[in-house]
Protein backbone atom coordinates (compact mmCIF):
# COMPACT_ATOMS: atom_id res chain seq x y z
CA UNK A 1 0.00 0.00 0.00
CA UNK A 2 1.65 3.16 -1.24
CA UNK A 3 2.16 6.16 1.54
CA UNK A 4 -0.53 8.64 1.85
CA UNK A 5 1.94 11.40 1.39
CA UNK A 6 2.77 9.98 -1.90
CA UNK A 7 0.25 11.02 -4.44
CA UNK A 8 0.45 13.82 -6.04
CA UNK A 9 -2.45 16.37 -4.40
CA UNK A 10 -0.15 16.29 -1.55
CA UNK A 11 2.81 16.71 -3.02
CA UNK A 12 1.27 19.60 -4.26
CA UNK A 13 0.11 21.15 -1.19
CA UNK A 14 3.13 20.27 0.69
CA UNK A 15 5.42 21.91 -2.15
CA UNK A 16 3.30 25.41 -1.82
CA UNK A 17 3.75 25.29 2.07
CA UNK A 18 7.41 24.71 2.24
CA UNK A 19 7.82 27.57 -0.72
CA UNK A 20 6.06 29.87 1.69
CA UNK A 21 8.12 28.21 4.92
CA UNK A 22 11.33 28.95 2.61
CA UNK A 23 10.31 32.40 1.52
CA UNK A 24 9.45 33.94 4.90
CA UNK A 25 12.94 31.93 6.43
CA UNK A 26 15.05 33.51 3.44
CA UNK A 27 13.61 36.87 4.52
CA UNK A 28 14.71 36.51 8.39
CA UNK A 29 18.07 35.51 6.92
CA UNK A 30 18.19 38.42 4.36
CA UNK A 31 16.60 41.55 6.50
CA UNK A 32 19.92 42.00 8.15
CA UNK A 33 21.96 41.80 5.20
CA UNK A 34 19.85 44.34 2.96
CA UNK A 35 19.41 46.67 5.94
CA UNK A 36 23.56 46.98 5.88
CA UNK A 37 23.27 46.71 1.99
CA UNK A 38 20.79 49.61 1.68
CA UNK A 39 22.68 51.75 4.54
CA UNK A 40 25.81 51.39 2.15
CA UNK A 41 24.38 52.14 -0.73
CA UNK A 42 22.11 54.67 0.56
CA UNK A 43 23.33 57.47 -1.59
CA UNK A 44 22.08 55.86 -4.59
CA UNK A 45 18.87 53.48 -3.27
CA UNK A 46 17.13 56.61 -1.40
CA UNK A 47 15.37 57.52 -4.62
CA UNK A 48 14.08 54.04 -5.43
CA UNK A 49 12.94 53.75 -1.57
CA UNK A 50 11.62 57.37 -1.80
CA UNK A 51 9.40 56.19 -5.09
CA UNK A 52 8.41 53.13 -3.56
CA UNK A 53 7.00 54.28 -0.01
CA UNK A 54 4.68 57.38 -2.50
CA UNK A 55 3.30 54.01 -4.42
CA UNK A 56 2.87 52.58 -1.44
CA UNK A 57 0.86 55.79 0.42
CA UNK A 58 -0.76 56.85 -3.15
CA UNK A 59 -2.06 52.91 -3.42
CA UNK A 60 -3.03 52.91 0.10
CA UNK A 61 -1.45 49.48 0.75
CA UNK A 62 -0.65 48.48 4.35
CA UNK A 63 2.67 46.72 3.83
CA UNK A 64 5.71 47.36 1.77
CA UNK A 65 5.51 46.90 -1.46
CA UNK A 66 9.24 46.56 -1.84
CA UNK A 67 8.81 43.81 0.84
CA UNK A 68 5.60 41.90 -1.57
CA UNK A 69 7.36 42.46 -4.83
CA UNK A 70 10.60 40.29 -2.86
CA UNK A 71 8.55 37.99 -1.88
CA UNK A 72 6.32 37.10 -4.36
CA UNK A 73 9.80 36.77 -6.51
CA UNK A 74 11.19 34.20 -4.17
CA UNK A 75 8.21 32.53 -3.59
CA UNK A 76 8.30 31.83 -7.46
CA UNK A 77 11.72 30.47 -7.56
CA UNK A 78 11.07 27.87 -4.66
CA UNK A 79 8.59 26.59 -6.55
CA UNK A 80 10.32 26.42 -9.60
CA UNK A 81 13.19 24.50 -7.65
CA UNK A 82 10.97 22.84 -5.84
CA UNK A 83 8.88 21.26 -8.64
CA UNK A 84 11.74 21.05 -10.96
CA UNK A 85 11.84 17.25 -10.53
CA UNK A 86 8.15 16.86 -10.78
CA UNK A 87 8.23 18.82 -14.09
CA UNK A 88 11.21 17.05 -15.48
CA UNK A 89 9.58 13.41 -14.89
CA UNK A 90 6.27 14.52 -17.21
CA UNK A 91 8.57 16.15 -19.69
CA UNK A 92 10.14 12.46 -19.81
CA UNK A 93 6.96 11.25 -19.77
CA UNK A 94 5.75 14.02 -22.86
CA UNK A 95 9.31 13.10 -24.93
CA UNK A 96 8.73 9.18 -24.37
CA UNK A 97 5.17 9.21 -25.74
CA UNK A 98 6.33 11.67 -28.56
CA UNK A 99 8.78 8.87 -29.86
CA UNK A 100 6.48 5.88 -29.38
CA UNK A 101 4.25 8.34 -31.63
CA UNK A 102 6.62 8.26 -34.37
CA UNK A 103 7.02 4.75 -34.42
CA UNK A 104 9.84 3.85 -32.21
CA UNK A 105 7.98 1.07 -30.08
CA UNK A 106 11.09 0.09 -28.02
CA UNK A 107 10.73 3.62 -26.03
CA UNK A 108 10.75 3.19 -22.80
CA UNK A 109 10.05 6.13 -20.14
CA UNK A 110 12.36 5.83 -17.22
CA UNK A 111 10.46 7.54 -14.43
CA UNK A 112 11.08 6.49 -10.87
CA UNK A 113 8.30 7.51 -8.57
CA UNK A 114 5.66 6.65 -6.26
CA UNK A 115 3.02 8.90 -7.38
CA UNK A 116 0.65 9.52 -10.22
CA UNK A 117 3.43 10.27 -12.43
CA UNK A 118 5.37 7.11 -11.47
CA UNK A 119 1.41 5.00 -12.24
CA UNK A 120 1.48 6.78 -15.44
CA UNK A 121 4.63 5.85 -17.07
CA UNK A 122 4.53 2.13 -16.02
CA UNK A 123 0.65 2.39 -17.24
CA UNK A 124 2.31 4.32 -20.84
CA UNK A 125 5.24 1.51 -20.84
CA UNK A 126 2.67 -1.32 -20.20
CA UNK A 127 0.55 0.22 -23.48
CA UNK A 128 3.37 0.33 -25.52
CA UNK A 129 4.19 -3.21 -25.02
CA UNK A 130 1.04 -5.05 -25.54
CA UNK A 131 0.87 -2.72 -28.36
CA UNK A 132 4.05 -3.77 -29.74
CA UNK A 133 3.06 -7.31 -28.92
CA UNK A 134 -0.19 -6.74 -30.99
CA UNK A 135 1.93 -5.46 -34.29
CA UNK A 136 4.57 -8.56 -34.08
CA UNK A 137 1.41 -10.55 -33.98
CA UNK A 138 -0.32 -8.71 -36.73
CA UNK A 139 3.08 -9.36 -38.86
CA UNK A 140 2.95 -12.63 -38.03
CA UNK A 141 -0.58 -13.41 -39.04
CA UNK A 142 0.15 -11.53 -42.25
CA UNK A 143 3.12 -13.57 -42.63
CA UNK A 144 1.27 -16.60 -42.04
CA UNK A 145 -2.05 -15.84 -44.62
CA UNK A 146 0.54 -15.31 -46.87
CA UNK A 147 2.58 -18.76 -46.50
CA UNK A 148 -1.03 -20.42 -46.30
CA UNK A 149 -1.81 -18.74 -49.67
CA UNK A 150 1.34 -20.14 -51.19
CA UNK A 151 1.25 -23.53 -49.72
CA UNK A 152 -2.63 -23.99 -50.40
CA UNK A 153 -2.01 -22.34 -54.01
CA UNK A 154 1.15 -24.89 -54.57
CA UNK A 155 -0.35 -28.36 -53.39
CA UNK A 156 -4.03 -27.43 -54.76
CA UNK A 157 -2.38 -26.56 -58.54
CA UNK A 158 -0.06 -29.82 -58.91
CA UNK A 159 -2.90 -32.50 -58.59
CA UNK A 160 -4.91 -29.99 -60.98
CA UNK A 161 -2.62 -29.75 -63.65
CA UNK A 162 -2.15 -33.38 -63.66
CA UNK A 163 -6.24 -33.79 -63.82
CA UNK A 164 -6.40 -31.32 -66.60
CA UNK A 165 -3.23 -32.71 -68.38
CA UNK A 166 -5.31 -36.35 -68.34
CA UNK A 167 -8.76 -35.13 -69.20
CA UNK A 168 -7.44 -32.90 -72.24
CA UNK A 169 -5.79 -36.48 -73.48
CA UNK A 170 -9.30 -37.57 -73.17
CA UNK A 171 -11.34 -35.04 -74.48
CA UNK A 172 -8.20 -35.37 -77.29
CA UNK A 173 -8.95 -38.81 -77.46
CA UNK A 174 -5.44 -39.46 -77.32
CA UNK A 175 -5.38 -43.24 -75.85
CA UNK A 176 -4.63 -46.10 -77.67
CA UNK A 177 -7.46 -48.65 -76.04
CA UNK A 178 -10.38 -48.61 -73.63
CA UNK A 179 -7.41 -49.87 -70.54
CA UNK A 180 -5.67 -46.68 -71.41
CA UNK A 181 -8.77 -44.76 -71.36
CA UNK A 182 -9.76 -46.22 -67.66
CA UNK A 183 -6.05 -45.58 -66.79
CA UNK A 184 -6.27 -42.02 -67.34
CA UNK A 185 -9.83 -41.60 -65.33
CA UNK A 186 -8.32 -43.74 -62.42
CA UNK A 187 -4.92 -41.14 -62.10
CA UNK A 188 -7.26 -37.92 -62.21
CA UNK A 189 -9.87 -39.71 -60.15
CA UNK A 190 -6.96 -40.18 -57.33
CA UNK A 191 -5.83 -36.50 -57.68
CA UNK A 192 -9.51 -35.91 -57.22
CA UNK A 193 -9.19 -37.56 -54.09
CA UNK A 194 -5.89 -35.95 -52.97
CA UNK A 195 -7.95 -32.65 -53.13
CA UNK A 196 -10.67 -33.69 -51.75
CA UNK A 197 -8.27 -34.68 -48.68
CA UNK A 198 -6.91 -31.68 -48.90
CA UNK A 199 -9.52 -29.34 -48.80
CA UNK A 200 -10.99 -30.79 -45.76
CA UNK A 201 -7.86 -30.89 -44.02
CA UNK A 202 -7.82 -27.31 -44.88
CA UNK A 203 -11.05 -26.76 -43.76
CA UNK A 204 -10.94 -28.69 -40.51
CA UNK A 205 -8.08 -27.00 -39.21
CA UNK A 206 -9.05 -23.72 -39.69
CA UNK A 207 -12.39 -24.27 -37.56
CA UNK A 208 -10.44 -25.93 -34.91
CA UNK A 209 -7.79 -23.29 -34.99
CA UNK A 210 -11.11 -20.87 -34.36
CA UNK A 211 -12.69 -22.98 -32.12
CA UNK A 212 -15.52 -23.05 -34.13
CA UNK A 213 -16.02 -26.84 -34.30
CA UNK A 214 -18.09 -28.67 -31.83
CA UNK A 215 -17.55 -31.80 -29.61
CA UNK A 216 -19.56 -34.56 -28.87
CA UNK A 217 -18.32 -35.24 -25.95
CA UNK A 218 -18.65 -39.14 -24.22
CA UNK A 219 -17.32 -41.49 -22.27
CA UNK A 220 -14.73 -43.30 -24.46
CA UNK A 221 -12.52 -46.54 -23.34
CA UNK A 222 -9.26 -45.17 -25.46
CA UNK A 223 -8.03 -48.73 -25.05
CA UNK A 224 -10.72 -50.30 -27.62
CA UNK A 225 -10.37 -47.28 -29.53
CA UNK A 226 -6.94 -47.69 -30.08
CA UNK A 227 -7.25 -51.38 -30.27
CA UNK A 228 -10.11 -51.03 -33.56
CA UNK A 229 -8.11 -48.57 -35.27
CA UNK A 230 -5.17 -50.67 -35.36
CA UNK A 231 -7.06 -53.48 -36.74
CA UNK A 232 -8.40 -51.58 -39.50
CA UNK A 233 -4.51 -50.38 -40.12
CA UNK A 234 -3.68 -54.09 -40.53
CA UNK A 235 -4.66 -54.94 -44.19
CA UNK A 236 -3.55 -51.26 -45.35
CA UNK A 237 0.21 -51.79 -43.44
CA UNK A 238 0.66 -55.53 -45.15
CA UNK A 239 0.34 -53.63 -47.81
CA UNK A 240 2.90 -51.58 -47.91
CA UNK A 241 4.94 -54.61 -46.05
CA UNK A 242 4.50 -53.10 -42.85
CA UNK A 243 3.26 -54.21 -39.61
CA UNK A 244 1.61 -52.84 -36.54
CA UNK A 245 2.18 -53.74 -33.22
CA UNK A 246 -0.52 -52.70 -30.03
CA UNK A 247 0.68 -52.74 -26.47
CA UNK A 248 -2.14 -52.28 -24.40
CA UNK A 249 -2.89 -52.10 -20.15
CA UNK A 250 -4.50 -54.78 -18.98
CA UNK A 251 -6.94 -52.14 -17.02
CA UNK A 252 -9.72 -49.97 -19.65
CA UNK A 253 -8.73 -46.17 -19.57
CA UNK A 254 -12.20 -43.79 -19.88
CA UNK A 255 -11.79 -40.18 -21.18
CA UNK A 256 -14.47 -38.19 -21.53
CA UNK A 257 -13.91 -37.01 -25.29
CA UNK A 258 -15.13 -36.97 -29.10
CA UNK A 259 -14.71 -40.24 -30.27
CA UNK A 260 -14.72 -39.35 -33.66
CA UNK A 261 -12.20 -36.32 -33.38
CA UNK A 262 -10.06 -38.86 -31.20
CA UNK A 263 -10.14 -41.33 -34.07
CA UNK A 264 -8.92 -39.09 -36.76
CA UNK A 265 -6.24 -37.61 -34.07
CA UNK A 266 -4.57 -41.51 -33.51
CA UNK A 267 -5.29 -42.09 -37.50
CA UNK A 268 -3.55 -38.83 -38.50
CA UNK A 269 -0.42 -40.46 -36.57
CA UNK A 270 -0.47 -43.88 -37.01
CA UNK A 271 -1.04 -42.47 -41.17
CA UNK A 272 2.25 -40.12 -40.60
CA UNK A 273 3.88 -43.03 -39.18
CA UNK A 274 3.33 -45.75 -41.99
CA UNK A 275 4.15 -42.83 -44.50
CA UNK A 276 7.42 -41.81 -42.80
CA UNK A 277 8.44 -45.00 -41.52
CA UNK A 278 8.49 -47.55 -43.70
CA UNK A 279 12.23 -48.71 -43.61
CA UNK A 280 11.54 -49.67 -40.65
CA UNK A 281 8.93 -52.21 -41.41
CA UNK A 282 6.39 -51.87 -38.69
CA UNK A 283 4.89 -49.70 -36.18
CA UNK A 284 4.11 -49.85 -32.14
CA UNK A 285 1.69 -48.01 -30.39
CA UNK A 286 1.92 -48.30 -26.67
CA UNK A 287 -0.85 -47.11 -24.34
CA UNK A 288 -0.75 -47.08 -20.81
CA UNK A 289 -1.92 -45.10 -17.48
CA UNK A 290 0.59 -42.68 -16.17
CA UNK A 291 -0.72 -40.90 -12.52
CA UNK A 292 -4.49 -39.11 -14.29
CA UNK A 293 -3.31 -38.95 -17.51
CA UNK A 294 -3.69 -41.39 -20.39
CA UNK A 295 -0.96 -41.56 -22.59
CA UNK A 296 -0.26 -43.35 -26.31
CA UNK A 297 2.82 -43.51 -27.97
CA UNK A 298 2.82 -44.12 -32.08
CA UNK A 299 6.79 -45.19 -33.00
CA UNK A 300 8.29 -45.49 -36.06
CA UNK A 301 11.56 -46.90 -37.11
CA UNK A 302 12.11 -44.94 -40.00
CA UNK A 303 14.85 -42.00 -40.72
CA UNK A 304 15.44 -39.49 -37.87
CA UNK A 305 13.72 -36.31 -37.71
CA UNK A 306 16.53 -33.82 -37.63
CA UNK A 307 16.63 -32.09 -34.13
CA UNK A 308 16.15 -28.20 -35.52
CA UNK A 309 12.67 -29.54 -37.01
CA UNK A 310 11.44 -31.05 -34.45
CA UNK A 311 10.13 -27.61 -32.81
CA UNK A 312 7.97 -27.39 -36.10
CA UNK A 313 6.61 -30.20 -36.87
CA UNK A 314 3.39 -29.80 -35.36
CA UNK A 315 3.07 -26.13 -37.53
CA UNK A 316 0.79 -26.01 -40.20
CA UNK A 317 2.14 -26.68 -43.75
CA UNK A 318 5.21 -27.56 -42.63
CA UNK A 319 6.57 -30.90 -43.67
CA UNK A 320 10.90 -31.77 -42.99
CA UNK A 321 11.06 -33.35 -46.94
CA UNK A 322 10.67 -29.73 -48.69
CA UNK A 323 9.81 -30.13 -51.94
CA UNK A 324 6.36 -30.32 -50.92
CA UNK A 325 5.57 -33.73 -53.13
CA UNK A 326 2.38 -35.27 -52.52
CA UNK A 327 3.84 -38.75 -53.57
CA UNK A 328 6.63 -38.17 -50.11
CA UNK A 329 3.87 -36.86 -47.84
CA UNK A 330 0.81 -35.27 -47.35
CA UNK A 331 -0.06 -31.26 -47.30
CA UNK A 332 1.22 -31.01 -43.72
CA UNK A 333 -1.75 -30.21 -41.96
CA UNK A 334 -1.90 -33.71 -40.52
CA UNK A 335 0.09 -33.23 -38.00
CA UNK A 336 -1.77 -29.91 -36.85
CA UNK A 337 -4.70 -31.57 -36.98
CA UNK A 338 -3.42 -34.07 -34.29
CA UNK A 339 -2.52 -31.00 -32.34
CA UNK A 340 -5.14 -29.25 -32.06
CA UNK A 341 -7.43 -32.18 -31.39
CA UNK A 342 -5.67 -33.21 -28.64
CA UNK A 343 -5.10 -29.38 -27.31
CA UNK A 344 -8.95 -29.38 -27.67
CA UNK A 345 -9.55 -32.25 -25.32
CA UNK A 346 -7.03 -30.47 -22.62
CA UNK A 347 -4.69 -32.85 -23.49
CA UNK A 348 -0.35 -32.51 -25.05
CA UNK A 349 1.56 -34.09 -27.89
CA UNK A 350 5.48 -33.84 -28.35
CA UNK A 351 7.18 -35.66 -30.66
CA UNK A 352 11.02 -36.78 -30.38
CA UNK A 353 13.42 -38.86 -32.35
CA UNK A 354 16.78 -40.31 -32.25
CA UNK A 355 18.78 -42.84 -34.94
CA UNK A 356 16.50 -45.83 -34.20
CA UNK A 357 12.74 -44.46 -33.50
CA UNK A 358 10.51 -41.29 -34.17
CA UNK A 359 7.79 -41.20 -31.85
CA UNK A 360 4.97 -39.22 -31.04
CA UNK A 361 3.11 -39.11 -27.58
CA UNK A 362 -0.63 -37.73 -26.54
CA UNK A 363 -1.64 -37.44 -23.45
CA UNK A 364 -5.22 -36.62 -22.95
CA UNK A 365 -6.94 -36.54 -19.01
CA UNK A 366 -8.98 -39.25 -17.46
CA UNK A 367 -12.06 -39.25 -16.67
Amino acid sequence: MRSFFNKLQWKIILLFFLSVALTLGTFLVMEPLLLAFYHRFYTYLRPIVDALFRLNRIAGFRFPVWESIVGIVLFIFFVLLLSWGTTRKLTNIIKGVKRMEEGNMDERIRVRSNDEIGMLADQINTMAERLQFSLQEERMATQAKNELITNVSHDLRTPLTSIIGYLRLIEEDKYKDEVELRYYVNIAYEKSKRMNRLVTDLFDYTRMGFGQIPLNRSSIDLVQLIGQLTAEFTLQLKHHQMEIELFPPQEKLLIYGDGDKIMQAFENLITNAMRYGKEGKKIQVHVAKENKEAVVRVVNFGPPIPSMELPYVFDRFYRVEKSRSLDTGGAGLGLAIVKSIIELHEGSIIATSSPQQTEFIARLPLQ
